[in-house]
């Protein structure tokens, strides 16, 4: 049985192509010459221009021109987005890869300072400003700044008590993590800042959630206790003092009316005193007869006798008093 002998396929094109056959590749060539001469940077990004691997430039958004058949590279960074890691919990929808991992109940499982355990899910936002820094300085920057901002947050939680955690210091917690975050993300030269440190939902264990649950209700209402006897103080004690202010003034001005009176029977007594010394008689005279006539008139009886008292001779009834006649 012999064998097959190979045979050659010949390919005939149409005498009015084929003369465009050897112009084929130089279409081609042109073709990639045009399409890798341009590129487009998107609104929210720069370009970092790569030439033969090695950092060129920095382009700003819209059309440029480069050298083609791929000797400059374009890595564009999305420098005016907002961007954050959420760690303890994911939110659907995410379009970044780094926004969350699956390690979601590792990370927020946190032992604090008192040796307690607390569930802590917190939000880091970010953005990337230094483009060169971020591609170049560190490896894996985004896994980087998720293990910094772990590490941080862990070692902030472990010097607080759990009731400090989950109650009363969470604006302190977040404002240290946010200046220790910034520290450590400028000293590895990420190219990265961070915006702000965030507390979501901080919670002790499942296991002691109710009795904790308890132990928070009776601090509300002691808190509640507290407020509202601290209203009925406020409410109370100032009218007090607007009472005790009221008497005092009352007093103050009977005082003054007191004093003023006196200083005025001074002042008269000392004038008759005066006029006494200029004519002794006349004014002892002048002074029996102005008190007799303030005195008699409120006497129902009246007998007038001499100086040796030989006879007592009573006065008509009703005379020298006022309204006339008695009856």
């Amino acid at each position: 049985m012999a064998l097959n002998s190979p045979r050659t396929i010949t390919v005939q094109f149409p005498p009015h192509l084929a003369r465009w056959v050897p112009v084929i590749p130089f279409l081609i060539f042109a073709l990639w010459l045009v399409f890798t001469s341009y590129y487009t940077i998107p609104a929210e990004s720069v370009g970092v221009v790569l030439r033969f691997g090695k950092f060129e430039a920095i382009r700003e958004p819209g059309l440029h021109f480069k050298l083609p058949f791929g000797i400059d590279e374009i890595l564009p960074v999305a420098v005016k987005r907002q961007q954050k890691h959420e760690f303890g919990f994911a939110t659907p929808g995410a379009t970044s890869p780094y926004q969350f991992t699956n390690e979601q109940d590792r990370e927020k499982n946190m032992v604090t300072g008192d040796l307690n355990t607390a569930l802590v899910e917190w939000v880091v936002q970010y953005r990337l400003v230094v483009p060169k820094d971020y591609l170049f300085s560190v490896r894996r920057p985004e896994e980087t700044l998720r293990d910094l901002s772990e590490s941080i947050m862990r070692e902030i939680i472990g010097d607080r008590t759990v009731d400090e955690v989950i109650t009363i210091g969470r604006q302190d917690i977040e404002n240290s993590s946010l200046l220790r975050l910034r520290e450590v993300v400028k000293e590895f030269q990420l190219g990265i800042a961070v915006d702000q440190v965030q507390l979501k939902n901080i919670n002790p264990p499942r296991e002691v959630q109710t009795s904790f649950n308890e132990v928070n209700k009776a601090k509300q209402d002691r808190e509640n206790m507290m407020n509202i006897a601290n209203g009925e103080y406020n409410k109370v004690v100032p009218r007090a003092s607007g009472e005790a202010e009221q008497k005092i003034s009352v007093a103050e001005g009977y005082k003054l009316k007191r004093v003023n009176e006196a200083l005025g029977d001074v002042s008269a007594f000392n004038a008759v005193l005066a006029e006494y010394l200029k004519a002794p008689d006349v004014t002892r005279t002048r002074i029996y007869l102005e008190t007799m006539a303030d005195v008699l008139p409120q006497v129902r009886e009246r007998v007038i006798v001499d100086d040796k008292i030989t006879q007592l001779l009573p006065m008509l009834p009703g005379v020298g008093q006022k309204g006339g006649a008695r009856k």
